[in-house]
């Protein structure tokens, strides 16, 4: 991923130094189970370690893989060279590439997710703050875009914040899903190695050993991973959009903030515009762009082949690079989203008490009018205020038809804006518990 949107502590991750650095982990520790089980000399295994502290050269391994062709060969040759030929001959004992890759690959992804955890509770923390700030706060719900009925700017955090808590749930889950290793030979089958050096190898490195593998680590569980991804990227993209659609001139209930010496515009001065929602649109469709490559990696030929090696030298960095990013985006956003309460009530109130149509309707059918009846009377009413300005209480208070079954005080009730708050407590309780 390009470094306009990313964040370093990924991207760490991500670095020929880091892997360089795991596949030494995974070698030495191979080397301490099999020195273990007596089939390689001990002496031999302790010198792999003499490389510990030693900053693998990257220019070095790029130079001799330009020759061999072959990454971990390249690696293993760049070894042999920092702690001997004789002493580095019994490193790699058994094993097959794959088992260097893929027990890498998912230990960058558990890291990986591990950062993303971090960043979600980030945005949790926003989201709360925000929706506690603004339970009470009325807005108009939409639905097709149209005003519906009232609801609070904190019940629009508090689902968003339900949202993000389920991706939480979600990326662990994926964590888990993924935390494995195998080392288990050409094919899988653990003819040439022994079972004890993938669970001592797995111990050390935090991983689970993997049940069953062909020659790789099953695709399933990565696929897993980058659907998950692509949940939270959609999700970041729902908040999004609705400060996109709250910051629109039209309706301007709330917009990011703009910083002393900010410009919106190169041609116009006075624009304020939501770049980093529209951003965060965007981030999210690279995030998603992963998730079918990584499901099509699922089908592989027979034990092994490296159709998806390409795939996911990708989308292993650039999906969670990118997302490591848009969450801490979002956060940002939400912790100073400006937010105009007044502008809420206007707008609710643009269309003269229309959003109480369904009260009024029930209290109809409550006072013995067929709900056919009931729909005719007051979409009859409400349209006068859809064409004509109307106020819409004024309307239903001079129709003989509603009167005769609704007092003018009943009538009056049904414009209490406190009706569509009464359950806000409930709902919180059951997002944030008591």
């Amino acid at each position: 991923m390009i470094p306009r949107y990313s964040r370093p502590e990924m991207v760490q991750i991500w670095s020929p130094e880091t892997r360089f650095r795991i596949w030494f982990e995974i070698e030495a520790h191979a080397c301490d189970a099999q020195a273990a089980l007596g089939v390689i000399p001990k002496a031999n295994a302790e010198a792999v370690w003499r490389a510990k502290g030693v900053e693998f050269n990257v220019a070095r391994i790029d130079e001799i893989e330009a020759v061999t062709k072959h990454d971990v060969i390249a690696f293993l040759t760049h070894l042999a060279e920092i702690i001997g030929n004789d002493e580095a001959r019994f490193v790699h004992q058994g094993m097959t590439s794959s088992d260097v890759l893929d027990t890498t690959l998912n230990i960058q992804l558990v890291r990986a997710a591990d950062i993303l955890l971090a960043d979600l509770d980030r945005v949790l923390a926003a989201l709360k703050k925000r929706a506690f700030e603004h339970k009470d706060t009325l807005r108009i719900g939409r639905s097709h875009g149209i005003h519906a009925e009232p609801t609070t700017m904190g019940l629009t955090f508090a689902r968003f914040y339900a949202e993000m808590d389920r991706n939480k749930a979600r990326i662990l889950a994926a964590r888990e899903e993924v935390a494995t290793g195998a080392i288990s030979g050409a094919v899988g089958t653990f003819a040439n190695i022994d079972p004890a050096v993938e669970a001592h190898v797995c111990e050390k490195l935090g991983l689970r050993p993997e049940p069953i593998s062909t020659q790789v680590i099953p695709r399933d569980r990565h696929a897993m991973f980058f659907a998950t991804l692509g949940v939270i990227a959609s999700s970041m993209e729902n908040i999004a959009i609705e400060i996109r659609h709250m910051q629109r001139t039209e309706v301007l209930e709330a917009e990011e903030f703009f910083s002393p010496g900010q410009k919106g515009s190169s041609a116009m001065p006075h624009k304020r515009n939501p770049v980093l929602t529209e951003n965060l649109t965007g981030l999210a469709r690279l995030v998603r762009m992963a998730v079918v490559p990584a499901l099509e990696n699922v089908a592989l030929w027979h034990e092994r082949d490296i159709s998806h090696s390409s795939v996911e030298r990708a989308i292993g960095p650039d999906a969670t690079i990118t997302l490591d990013f848009a969450l801490n985006r979002l956060a940002g956003v939400i912790e100073k989203l400006v937010i105009y309460p007044e502008n809420m009530l206007a707008n609710m109130n643009k269309f003269k008490g229309l959003v109480m149509s369904q009260r009024v309707l029930l209290a109809l059918t409550q006072a013995g009018v067929s709900r056919e009846d009931s729909y005719r009377l007051v979409q009859r009413n409400a349209m006068k205020v859809w064409e004509k300005g109307a106020d819409f209480k004024t309307e239903l208070l001079a129709d003989p038809e509603v009167t005769a079954a609704l007092s003018p005080a009943e009538i009056e009730e049904k414009f209490d804006l406190g009706y569509h708050t009464k359950h806000v407590d409930t709902i919180f309780a059951r997002v944030f518990g008591a």
